[in-house]
């Protein structure tokens, strides 16, 4: 029994190391997987890897492809490690289980089970129904943190939502005449640069457009990446949008310059070339963010990054829509009256939102905070 349990043990520690090999994969698809999902694929056979690949932009070939390519006619009889169940349809590329069938693997391992309801188990089911062994659930809350934004579209049809915000070490945003720039060192705007890429589309408010003239675009320049990498991140642009209730921000401002854009408004407005208007109900005479936030799951968009003065960031916040908040610290004093970091209309403790911090830690001479609010 005590040897049983031994190789047992043996077994799943083997499979846990090969499937981390396989999410370090998919960990390269941070910045060009829109809309699809981060994926790895890493064949091994009789103690050695034959084979491995990661999906690396939407429309191309899903991670187990390149992977059974590598491996050649070594992938029969052999173990498949996916980050992600083998999908069972025919989207823009065929059904990667009938693949994995084809080739002759003998195991699938997997982190765990596709959310999207055009898989949702088939393809594990496939898989069994052709003699291949399952296994599922490996590493499964890695393989969902890395991409928590397409399971929470496929699992609650809206997209994960990160605020972002820079503050000094007395919690201040900008001075009471709105200038802030900057508020943080080059090691922290790098980080932001990483965070915007990685996003599907970027989301600001007028007042933040007509105050420090943003662009909000991604300037690979600053990525810190690697030259595979950066052509990656620019090969996918990431979409902008402006909430502008009232059509404030003129279309002369810098932020209608530098690209395509969505504006979501309460206006109806008809479209423009580089232009293009969200027309959404009213809720306390601003645009009803829920119903936008579900808009933007329907067009795709997984990660939601939102980067915006301290009414519109709070109103996020408020509404209990903000699933992380990045909060870049500063080691400076700004004043009291300088602007504070969100507007939150709370008078009582009891109306105070509760955070867990995820991670802490220097970036340059600043410091970054990550924190989900409390369940």
């Amino acid at each position: 029994m005590k040897l049983i349990a031994s190789l047992t043990v043996t077994k799943k520690m083997i499979d846990q190391t090969y499937m981390a090999q396989a999410l370090q994969l998919a960990q390269q698809g941070l910045y060009s997987t829109h809309p699809n999902p981060r994926v790895g694929c890493v064949i091994v056979k009789n103690g050695v890897v034959v084979g491995q690949g990661w999906h690396q932009c939407a429309g191309e070939p899903h991670a187990e492809v390149h992977a059974l390519r590598e491996a050649g006619t070594q992938a029969k009889g052999a173990t498949a490690y996916v980050t992600l169940e083998p999908c069972s349809h025919h989207g823009r590329t065929p059904p990667c289980a009938n693949a994995l069938v084809s080739a002759g693997v003998a195991r699938v391992v997997t982190a765990m089970q596709d959310p999207n309801p055009q898989v949702a188990g088939t393809g594990l089911a496939r898989l069994q129904a052709a003699g291949v062994e399952v296994i599922s659930g490996v590493l499964e809350e890695q393989a969902r943190s890395l991409n928590c934004g397409f399971i929470k579209r496929m699992e609650t049809g809206l997209p994960w939502v990160r605020v972002k915000l820079a503050m000094s070490l007395d919690g201040r945003t900008a001075m009471a005449n709105g200038e802030s720039k900057w508020i943080t060192g080059p090691a922290a705007r790098s980080d932001v640069q990483r965070l915007r890429a990685r996003s599907s589309l970027v989301i600001t408010g007028a007042d933040t457009v007509l105050q420090d003239q943003a662009r909000l675009t991604v300037r690979s320049a600053e990525l810190g990446l690697d030259p595979w990498q950066t052509a990656l991140a620019e090969k996918y642009v990431v979409e902008r949008l402006l909430i502008d209730s009232q059509l404030r921000v003129p279309t002369t401002a810098a932020f209608f310059q530098a690209g395509k854009v969505l504006v979501a408004t309460l206006q109806r407005v008809a479209n423009q070339s580089d232009i293009e208007y969200l027309c959404l109900t009213e809720q306390n005479g601003k645009v009803n963010l829920v119903e936008l936030l579900k808009k933007l799951a329907v067009r795709g968009t997984n990660e939601v990054l939102v980067e915006a003065g301290p009414r519109l960031a709070g109103a996020f916040v408020e509404q209990g829509l903000v699933d992380e908040l990045y909060i870049y610290m500063a080691p400076k004093l700004m004043g009291a009256l300088a602007n504070p970091l969100l507007s939150l209309p709370f008078q009582h403790m009891s109306q105070a939102v509760d955070l867990r911090i995820q991670d802490i830690r220097a970036i340059g001479h600043d410091w970054r905070i990550i924190a989900q609010p409390a369940l």
